[in-house]
């Protein structure tokens, strides 16, 4: 049974909006989703869970900062792709107010990330894949739209979702297949 205060959060959130679909990204988020999808693809070659992150100004695309995974290869449980890219985007611009720019995540982030994209006042969030076990920007809750917060963003989810997906998809089968062999 959930802690009252847990049921109480994930009931208000279920109540905000759905998050946007894909058609209303614009070119320019579906470029930096482009450019999250090979950093993810970069993570998956060095043993990583494959997910990208790019922090861009929305009305030009300029890059402000990117990241992939490295939880395995630092040992940090933070090392998420989009907090290490909100990290980064705060020491470029010396601000941590992060209000007139965008993150692009090829994977829906979890509570610790969605929470930073709170906290940082990003303007914008685009993901890819959904994650259901993980995600709560829409499938385990909405954080980045809770009204109790001082600071909310309607996601826009969906944006070369299959692209997202099948990285994820191929890096756990090839996982499995050598945990199976090692056997």
């Amino acid at each position: 049974m959930l802690p009252r205060w847990l049921a109480s959060l994930l009931h208000r959130a279920a109540r905000a909006e759905q998050p946007l679909g894909p058609e209303h990204a614009t070119d320019i988020d579906r470029a930096m989703m482009a450019k999250a999808i090979d950093l993810a693809r970069h993570a998956a070659s060095m043993g990583e869970v494959p997910v990208g992150a790019v922090i861009y100004r929305p009305a030009s695309g300029d890059i402000v900062a990117q990241a992939h995974n490295l939880r395995e290869s630092t040992a940090d449980p933070a090392g998420h792709a989009e907090l290490i890219a909100i990290v980064n985007a705060a020491k470029a611009i010396d601000d941590w107010r992060l209000n007139d720019l965008a993150l692009a995540v090829t994977l829906e982030p979890c509570a610790m990330c969605a929470g930073a994209v709170v906290n940082a006042r990003l303007g914008r969030l685009v993901f890819g894949a959904r994650d259901p076990k993980a995600g709560f920007c829409a499938s385990l809750g909405r954080l980045t739209q809770d009204r109790r917060l001082n600071h909310r963003v309607r996601p826009i989810e969906g944006v070369l979702a299959a692209e997202s997906s099948q990285l994820l998809r191929d890096f756990f089968r090839a996982r499995r297949a050598r945990s199976n062999n090692a056997t």
